[in-house]
């Protein structure tokens, strides 16, 4: 597809992502990917994620071009310099109470000074969470594509609220539900989905609040996904077949494009490269730390972006890898401890200090590939896994909330890529598994398996494999489309 045919109509699409790092980052990726296909870009930040962006990665990082834009909307939130992920149960509120007016506002402008150049808006492509602009889009009488960075399988979990709420699964009766065997129940309904039990679909439903913001406004989203003329996930055909089969069938049009950044690679002198996605400065002393080790001899450990942990929880972990003797690196974020600084004790530090290394962020997926990086220790979310398969590295999986218990059990139980740590942290069974990871037949198994899924994911972003004609397809059926 020429630009030409972009040019007879220019497109313009608004990209507004949830204001959190790994649904930003994806975002991110799918524009450069759309504009690269000629259309012209306007991506929203927060106010407060774009100074984070500009603080970390330098003032002019995101100058850019004339046909891919920044623009900022405030999210209401009281401002603050920290370097921090804003509280969730804040962000979560704004968005759904603040975030309309400013979009509107934004989309107007956009629309009042557009010129030749700098074409009105014809589409937006909203992240699913954000539903605000979907209303926003029909006051203006503009298709809305919702992207979904997330699994096929955790998005059908989503899907099937409505039903758990119908069924009197959800929200759980009483707290007994936890720890009764309630959640073991398998699900026997959900198409495309075999053998998975309650507590393998994504989180949000367990509450015993009715009106639980978290899991009303998943309803909520669920319930709206049929106003969008099509969706985009981040995911390729051959890793989740038969639930994009099944989702095909119950939606208009969906699109598994992904992995995102394998498609990006297909695409060397892009302008747009050099633009980065971190929100926290990343620590690229870790490359050098990881060159004086040995081939796949090293663990990394990270929980991601915004999952928390207890200072209990942080000790086991980190005596579990003492105890195993391997090398490891871990990051730490300044964040990541429920309510205090992570402190480890001194005698840890003296025990690791020749074979340990932490770091408040690094550059994950350069990290992943790097070849002395043998095993991931990590929290299940959908970047981190799909990151992971990409750069052929096996996972131990700890799952804290949302997507992320879906993910573990699609990693461990289909396509046998990862093993999961339980819940209830302790040192001996952390120890047990880094070394089972590291040293072990199933690990060993668990290696050779993900390689193959990372073959899978090389063809599917080649320039004739799946998500390469899913993307032309989505470009030319849905954006290209005279309305």
């Amino acid at each position: 597809m020429g630009s030409n045919e972009v040019a007879n109509k220019p497109v313009h699409v608004v990209c507004i992502p949830v204001p959190a790092q790994s649904h930003t980052k994806a975002m991110l990726k799918l524009a450069k990917l759309l504009h690269h296909r000629g259309l012209h870009i306007t991506f929203v930040n927060t106010e407060f994620n774009h100074k984070r962006f500009l603080k970390s990665l330098g003032p002019n990082s995101l100058d850019g071009l004339p046909s891919f834009r920044f623009e900022t909307i405030p999210d209401g939130l009281p401002s603050s310099d920290e370097d921090t992920t804003q509280d969730q149960l804040l962000l979560g509120e704004s968005i759904i109470n603040n975030l309309l007016a400013p979009f509107r506002d934004l989309l107007r402008k956009l629309n009042h000074t557009a010129t030749p150049n700098n074409p009105p808006v014809t589409h937006i492509l909203s992240d699913g969470l954000m539903t605000f602009a979907i209303t926003a889009a029909e006051e203006i009488g503009i298709p809305v594509v919702l992207m979904f960075s997330i699994s096929a399988s955790s998005f059908m979990g989503y899907k099937q609220y409505p039903t758990l709420l119908e069924k009197g699964l959800a929200p759980l009766k009483d707290e007994s539900c936890l720890t009764n065997g309630f959640l073991d129940k398998v699900i026997d309904w959900i198409p495309g989905m075999n053998g998975i039990r309650l507590r393998d679909l994504p989180h949000n439903f367990m509450t015993t609040n009715p009106n639980d913001i978290f899991w009303n406004y998943c309803l909520e989203v669920m319930r709206r996904v049929d106003k969008a003329s099509a969706v985009v996930l981040h995911t390729f055909d051959a890793l989740e077949q038969d639930v994009l089969d099944a989702l095909s069938s119950m939606l208009p049009l969906v699109y598994a494009i992904g992995p995102l950044q394998l498609l990006l690679n297909q695409i060397p002198g892009n302008p747009l490269n050099a633009m980065g996605y971190s929100l926290w400065k990343e620590d690229t002393q870790s490359l050098k730390w990881l060159d004086s080790k040995a081939p796949n001899s090293v663990v990394y450990v990270s929980f991601g972006s915004s999952a928390v942990i207890t200072p209990e929880q942080l000790v086991e972990f980190g005596w579990g890898l003492a105890n195993s003797k391997l090398p490891f690196f871990w990051v730490i974020r300044p964040d990541l401890v429920v309510g205090e600084s992570a402190i480890l004790p001194p005698e840890f530090v003296d025990e690791t200090k020749e074979r340990c290394l932490i770091a408040s962020w690094c550059p994950q997926e350069q990290v992943l590939k790097h070849s002395s990086v043998g095993g991931f220790l990590t929290h299940s979310g959908w970047s981190s896994t799909i990151e992971s398969l990409c750069a052929g590295v096996p996972m131990l999986c700890w799952p804290c909330s949302t997507d992320q218990p879906t993910n573990c059990y699609y990693a461990c139980n289909e396509w046998d890529i990862g093993m999961e740590i339980g819940k209830d942290v302790k040192r001996e069974q952390v120890e047990k598994l880094v070394k089972e990871l590291m040293e072990g037949e199933k690990g060993k198994q668990m290696k050779n398996k993900v390689m193959q899924w990372k073959k899978l994911a090389e063809e599917a972003t080649s320039p004739h494999g799946s998500s390469s004609l899913n993307l032309d397809n989505f470009v030319n059926q849905v954006l290209l489309r005279k309305n």
